[in-house]
């Protein structure tokens, strides 16, 4: 795991999110799309750096959080501006794909 992707916890959930573009991977270590995402989310936080920051939630660990974002499946990102979530993309998508919705809310 590079130092681009930060390790949220409860505790750092909300300051996390407060400032400029937050993109949120909410994942379980079992799931097996959030492995394969988890090289994506790599690229891409290289690609968008100075745009955005990316993060990772372990949802069997910070349960409610998960709950208050309905999280439902993984992996689900959801994209912060300024502490609100403004855009959700739920499912492993190509990563073409995901570039072009980020590019769109971003």
């Amino acid at each position: 795991m590079s130092d681009l992707i930060q390790h949220l916890t409860d505790q750092t959930f909300s300051s996390a999110v407060a400032q400029g573009a937050t993109v949120v991977d909410f994942w379980a270590p079992w799931c097996a799309p959030c492995r394969e995402l988890a090289p994506i989310m790599e690229t891409l936080a290289a690609e968008f750096q100075g745009k955005a920051t990316f993060a990772k939630l372990n949802v069997d660990d910070f349960t409610p959080l998960s709950e208050q974002y309905d999280v439902l499946s993984m992996p689900t990102l959801v994209i912060f501006k300024d502490g609100q979530p403004t855009e959700r993309i739920v499912g492993s998508l190509p990563i073409d794909q995901l570039r072009a919705r980020l590019q769109q809310s971003l």
